[in-house]
């Protein structure tokens, strides 16, 4: 059964359930959906969402000067859906983060030109979201392990912020590494599609075309090398996530999403 979930104005939404388990078994279906951005929703696609999928917590990554300039998108205007607007650090660009021009240099940030490897790269602005926002971080994990109903977690792309944060929730629950890395690398299939949804934003065009499509590609080793930073740094992301607040009861919360 497939994981992705069919909408008109989002390309890039699937749901968390089906993916195996260090203990054999696999995610439930229907409580964690990832997505892209959500402005170009239809009523159909809310309807899905918020009926048929029982959706009622919304995880948006995105910067204060994203939902600025894209507005809040439709789900907003659902009483029966909870938004959580928790940035993390914003990708660099003229529109994407209101401080760019004054942020430090020595900081890498996605989406921007930097004469560095690319591996580095993008581990580095990974790790970047840990540092500089840990607050919004595991605030938006708890978001995702309410109860009372289906949490999606989004940011423009559904690929970095989104993808970091579904890789941390996916190692509470137990997920294979393996699966993890295949959840992210899924992106992948859609983003041809992605690309070209983005740059039809002024507010996005711009720096998607500072740079080749081929670099917005998320590969295996980006977020295996994540991983491995926190392992060696942290003894693995549950360490990194205790050191900032992340409780047993947290760990419990967000199992119980994604497993029972």
């Amino acid at each position: 059964m497939t994981r992705w979930i069919d909408l008109e104005g989002a390309v890039n939404a699937r749901d968390l359930g089906g993916l195996p388990t260090r203990d054999g078994d696999v995610t439930r279906r229907g409580r964690i959906f990832r997505a892209d951005n959500l402005q170009g929703l239809t009523p159909r696609d809310v309807d899905l969402l918020v009926g048929e999928r029982e959706l009622r917590h919304v995880v948006d990554l995105r910067s204060n000067a994203e939902v600025s300039l894209e507005g809040p998108g439709p789900l907003t205007q659902v009483p029966e859906v909870r938004h959580h607007h928790l940035t993390l650090f914003a990708e660099g660009g003229r529109h994407t983060d209101v401080e760019a021009d004054s942020i430090d240099v020595d900081r890498v940030l996605p989406w921007a030109e930097r004469r560095l490897d690319e591996e580095l790269r993008v581990t580095g602005f990974y790790f970047g979201y840990l540092r500089d926002r840990p607050d919004g971080v595991v605030s938006a994990l708890r978001a995702m392990a309410l109860n009372d109903g289906a949490a999606l977690v989004h940011c423009a792309a559904g690929k970095d912020r989104t993808g970091v944060l579904v890789a941390l929730a996916l190692e509470v629950a137990g997920a294979t590494r393996e699966a993890i890395v295949a959840d992210y690398v899924a992106t992948g299939e859609r983003l041809e599609l992605i690309l070209k949804r983005l740059r039809e934003s002024d507010t996005y065009r711009g720096d998607l075309d500072s740079r080749p499509a081929d670099d917005h590609m998320p590969r295996a080793r980006y977020i295996e090398q994540f991983l491995g930073v926190l392992d060696d740094r942290f003894g693995g992301p549950m360490g990194w996530l205790a050191q900032h607040g992340w409780t047993a009861a947290d760990t419990a919360a967000l199992h119980a999403r994604l497993r029972d």
